[in-house]
């Protein structure tokens, strides 16, 4: 019997459960058979659409916005039924207790106390806050871009650098993108900040070099005075698909560090640059993908070679677990680093001040935003794009803008 078999029937077990008890509180709730069969029919097709899309995906086409669409609609209509379920769990419970007690009193002939229609109710309000999120997660969140400003002040910053601001963009994502206008908008977004320096923390593709060429025209147009610097992300390498030989693998991969140069942005390989203001210098430095379970070709070493501890530096690597497991306690003391990589997992809570929530932080101590230890800086970076799921749900894309101050 093939492996998938059984994975298969116990995910096929999963739904039947799911949706008998999700078509409890329809029924109890509405009574119009029409919109309850229309019910029916719109998660079969959504389940054939699922199933049809697994069964036929080729790690050799990479994740293609059909196949991203076809997760997408199944979260939507999944996850509304899971809240379903766990409310209706709790009345079960409840009428399973009274069943129980009727019978342990000898009074077996009370019967199962029925579903009350406002427990239905209230499954089904709760269910669809989850229900709209996920429909304008994918419509429009994936385009909520949000402009997040922060003021970070360091004793040891060159007094010429006293106001220097930084844009960092992460985890473009191109091959997701199907909207050259609202992507237009982003990337305007990122000019009107007007800072003096624009970094990308990697993913600029989900697989293949090829998914940029439309989006080049696009992404050329980004301006900063003092210059554009890049780093490559896990994605970047072509690890997620299935190529025809080696050597297009590494062919792509050539292409893929030749789109930076296109759209005007130096590609560090673990290497350092200088940057000059007013006869003092911070260093930039920029390493390949080191990333705890994933790609791990980056070298730190190797890209500060000939940088000293005393000087200012600002480092780039994409995924932010580098910084947990080997930045940060460094002795060479990297006063601020740049990630990507996490995305918040595209769907979380966040009230801005004072809490934020995803499972993403199950995963990464560091996941989205600005944190300090050691008092050293990392700012993970949500990402502009989107990847497997077409959308986002309160982690929303993000522009950051970083201001250095002399403290």
């Amino acid at each position: 019997m093939p492996r998938w078999i059984f994975p298969l029937l116990i995910l096929s077990a999963l739904i039947i459960i799911v949706e008998i008890y999700a078509f409890q509180a329809f029924k109890t709730v509405i009574k119009n058979k029409i919109l309850l069969y229309a019910f029916l029919l719109i998660s079969v097709a959504v389940y054939i659409n699922f199933f049809v899309t697994i069964f036929s995906y080729s790690r050799s086409d990479g994740q293609t916005p059909q196949f991203q669409m076809a997760m997408g609609l199944m979260l939507t209509i999944s996850i509304p039924k899971l809240v379903i379920i766990f409310v209706l769990f709790g009345e079960d419970f409840y009428r399973g207790i009274v069943k129980l007690i009727s019978k342990i009193s000898s009074n077996n002939t009370q019967a199962m106390p029925s579903r009350r229609k406002f427990i239905s109710q209230i499954a089904l309000g709760l269910a669809a806050i989850p229900f709209a999120s996920f429909i304008y997660g994918i419509i429009q969140g994936k385009y909520n871009y949000k402009v997040i400003k922060y003021q970070l002040k360091f004793k040891d910053l060159p007094a010429a650098f006293d106001g220097f601001t930084i844009t960092q963009i992460s985890d473009i994502h191109s091959g997701s993108f199907t909207n050259k206008e609202k992507i237009q908008y982003g990337v305007d977004l990122i000019n009107q900040q007007k800072s003096d320096l624009l970094l990308f923390t990697g993913d600029i593709v989900n697989n293949q070099a090829s998914e940029m060429d439309d989006w080049i025209s696009v992404f050329d147009k980004l301006e900063a005075k003092e210059g554009k610097y890049a780093v490559l992300g896990n994605h970047d390498y072509g690890d997620y698909m299935d190529w025809k030989n080696p050597q297009d693998k590494i062919d792509n991969f050539q292409k893929v560090k030749e789109i930076h140069q296109k759209i005007g942005f130096e590609l560090l390989l673990d290497e350092h640059r200088y940057l000059e203001k007013g006869g003092e210098k911070i260093a930039l430095l920029g390493v390949e993908n080191w990333g705890k379970g994933f790609n791990q070709s980056g070298d730190l070493q190797k890209a500060s070679a000939g940088v000293k501890k005393e000087d200012f530096k600002i480092l780039m690597s994409h995924d932010p677990s580098h910084w947990e497991h080997k930045v940060k306690k460094d002795p060479l003391n990297y006063q601020l680093t740049l990630s990507g990589h996490t995305h918040g997992l595209q769907m979380g809570i966040e009230l801005p001040g004072w809490f934020k929530w995803s499972p993403s932080q199950f995963a990464y101590k560091q996941w989205a935003g600005l944190y300090k230890e050691f008092g050293r800086y990392i700012n993970v970076n949500r990402g502009f794009g989107y990847h497997f799921f077409p959308g986002r749900v309160g982690i929303w894309p993000e522009i950051t803008v970083i201001e250095l101050k002399k403290e």
